[in-house]
């Protein structure tokens, strides 16, 4: 009797969330339509100042948001907050209305340096306070991921001090939200690839994007942002690392180039709908060719 063959393990496939900062200018029906549209399998909704919901609404707010999403056919994957931890004096609110409405993940607001003071010095000072949001966290059964920009005095923008009051906690209660083109800017070379590592084990989520340097008039580098696949972002050999960490968290997509103020958040852009869901779709495209280049399904 011949042997039946053996099942080869499928490779998972990579879901993208669209950031809803980008469709500020929609309401939650209209936003969550064209994000089904466009071909996103969830949302990352804005739930903070001037967001789709604001802090004061949320009672009300996050569940109608929710509703509206769930009758489009797409996840409320995440949410966006401006919390800091648990000082934040609406954070117990927000967070237990998103735990009610089976919401898992969601970000939270980044910290910056004092000058003047040793950098270990505040660094400690900053631990008790993540640990207290871990506690929280747990108790809720959600997951605070700290996204990482770039430049001088955030704290995460060189990832090894984000990984140190990271480290010693549990990821499915506080980690990182990896943002793959913030950490090329900080370090374009090598140091992308040793942050990527340094933090993979701790990845809750990782947000997508891309640029380039250029120079602008007065003579000075900056960062100009890019549709994905047109920059320095070596997106395909990240989602590879992502995939052999063992990734499973939320991936969202951002858009920072120039897209008549959508790029911006603003809710009321200079171009039309129509061109913002089609220079959205071209980069969810690009994203999808990157994922399965790097063996994602």
């Amino acid at each position: 009797m011949l042997a039946a063959p053996a099942l080869t393990a499928q490779p998972p496939r990579m879901e993208f969330c669209v950031f809803s900062k980008h469709l500020q200018f929609l309401g939650w029906a209209e936003m969550a339509s064209a994000a089904k549209e466009i071909g996103f399998e969830g949302i990352d909704l804005t739930v903070r100042k001037n967001g789709h919901v604001t802090p004061e609404r949320v009672a009300d707010g996050l569940p109608a948001a929710a509703e509206a999403i769930r009758k489009a056919g797409v996840a409320l994957t995440m949410i966006t907050t401006d919390i800091t931890d648990m000082t934040t004096s609406y954070a117990e609110k927000v967070l237990r209305t998103a735990a009610q409405l089976g919401v898992k993940h969601y970000r939270w607001d980044g910290y910056k340096y004092k000058d003047g003071v040793p950098l270990p010095e505040q660094l400690k000072a900053l631990a008790p306070r993540i640990k207290d949001l871990a506690a929280f966290n747990k108790e809720i059964g959600m997951c605070a991921m700290y996204h990482t920009h770039s430049g001088a005095g955030r704290v995460g923008a060189s990832q090894w001090d984000l990984w140190m009051l990271l480290k010693d906690q549990d990821k499915r209660h506080v980690s990182f939200n990896f943002d793959i083109a913030h950490a090329t800017i900080e370090g374009g070379l090598g140091g992308w690839l040793h942050s990527a590592k340094l933090a993979m084990p701790h990845t809750g989520g990782i947000a997508l994007k891309d640029f380039r340097w250029s120079k602008g008039s007065s003579g000075r580098w900056r960062v100009e942002w890019q549709p994905i696949g047109d920059g320095m972002v070596q997106t395909v050999e990240y989602l590879k690392m992502a995939r052999a960490g063992g990734f499973k968290g939320p991936a969202q997509i951002h858009y920072e180039y120039d897209m008549g103020g959508a790029d911006k958040g603003a809710t009321k852009i200079s171009w039309t709908k129509a061109q913002v869901m089609e220079a959205m779709k071209k980069d969810l495209e690009a994203l999808r060719t990157a994922a399965k280049s790097a063996g994602w399904a």
